[in-house]
């Protein structure tokens, strides 16, 4: 089958690999007939190189048909129309059981010391080949595949593998208060998805924060206070003007959006493009013990929220010797929550709202859609910030 494999930084190439088969009894194989290109992705594409190897399937946002299921996955058969969640868990450990799916004990990579395994996220995410590509062999298929029904487009559902969970879960995190206020960092996909979700649940105020003009105009349009950082000679300024619009204050939770490859932060861009470039069995260990992230949106978080008020981190760190202003966040007495999303804990809460209307607007939240084979261009785009690139749908 064809495939979108990771080659080195920022080189991606779509290659011939071997398909994939039933290996346990819980798995199953989806022929794929969408996969997003996800933010996450560009951490492979660029900081994240020294635990990836070459050859590895990229992709974790998959939607497509079931061709094979093994003996003990009764609950999906073939021609079943599914989504499968970025994370791969059990359903059933202590950790499922309590809506941690990130962290599920049946799959948890303990030899790297991390949670439940990823698909096509790095070896300390399990190296499980991923969704760019033609088919897919799922573990844990009795529990992760969400079916949905047939008719409505691949636009319509394929969001429910990674967009609309993380973006749930990042507003939830944020607790906003009913009338209160928010302001989002970084406006790509999750940012754009959570503007949306906090005004659809009774947000009175949204604030957006980005630099790219298509971005802050998609979220002006439904009702977005935007911001474009170029406007401002500095972050402070920026939180200042945000003040400006909440009394003084600061909203009642920022939500971190952005992650370690923030604007700003010189030296720690430099240290992770040296991490980048040694060869991997160094740059991994250096990585390991010594990475830090570009903090740049997560100190104007700590900054621009209100006192008492909620940071959520959706966005990927990975800093192991990050230095964090503990003084401020305690005096603030600011309340942090992050986390990759727990996906089945939220999509019963989110699935209403994709089989009547569209509230959310997903159907034309795709900017681009184009063939797999289109792969290393649609990175070096995203990457970039082209041709108004802000969600990406591959088709095999």
């Amino acid at each position: 089958m064809k495939a979108v494999t990771w080659q080195g930084k920022r080189d991606v190439r779509v290659e011939d690999v071997p398909d994939p088969r039933i290996e346990q009894p819980t798995d199953a194989v989806i022929r794929i007939t969408s996969s997003g290109l996800c933010g996450s992705d560009l951490h492979l594409y660029e900081v994240l190189t020294p635990f990836m190897t070459p050859g590895d399937i990229l992709g974790h946002e998959p939607m497509g048909i079931v061709e094979e299921v093994g003996p003990e996955v009764t609950n999906l058969r073939p021609g079943d129309r599914v989504v499968v969640p970025f994370q791969i868990a059990c359903g059933h450990c202590w950790m499922c059981d309590t809506g941690l799916y990130t962290q599920c004990e049946t799959t948890q990579v303990s030899g790297e010391g991390m949670g439940a395994a990823l698909f096509g996220y790095t070896r300390l995410y399990g190296a499980v080949p991923g969704a760019q590509a033609e088919y897919l062999r799922v573990p844990q298929a009795h529990f992760g595949p969400i079916k949905v029904p047939e008719g409505p487009s691949d636009d319509r559902f394929v969001y429910l593998s990674d967009v609309l969970p993380t973006a749930w879960q990042a507003v939830q995190y944020a607790a906003v208060p009913r009338g209160g206020s928010v302001a989002v960092l970084g406006l790509g996909p999750i940012g754009d998805m959570a503007c949306r979700i906090a005004l659809h649940q009774g947000a009175e105020r949204v604030f957006g924060v980005d630099l790219v003009p298509e971005r802050l105009r998609r979220l002006r349009e439904r009702g977005v206070e935007t911001f474009d950082l170029r406007d401002f000679d500095s972050e402070k300024d920026l939180v200042e003007a945000i003040r400006d619009r909440t009394g003084g204050r600061g909203p009642d939770a920022v939500i971190d959006a952005v992650g370690t490859e923030a604007h700003g932060s010189q030296a720690a861009k430099l240290a992770q493009t040296a991490a980048g470039v040694l060869p991997r069995a160094i740059g991994s260990k250096i990585a390991e013990r010594f990475s830090v992230d570009r903090l740049a949106a997560l100190y104007t978080a700590i900054d621009l929220v209100r006192r008492g008020g909620t940071i959520s981190l959706s966005g990927v760190y990975g800093g192991q010797a990050d230095p964090m202003p503990l003084l401020t966040l305690f005096d603030k007495q600011i309340q942090l929550r992050m986390g990759q999303a727990n996906v089945r804990r939220w999509t019963d809460d989110i699935i209403p709202l994709l089989t009547e209307a569209d509230p959310l607007g997903v159907d034309g939240f795709a900017t681009h859609h184009v063939p797999l084979s289109d792969a290393p261009h649609a990175y070096d785009m995203f990457q970039k910030k082209q041709d108004g690139a802000i969600k990406v749908l591959m088709k095999p």
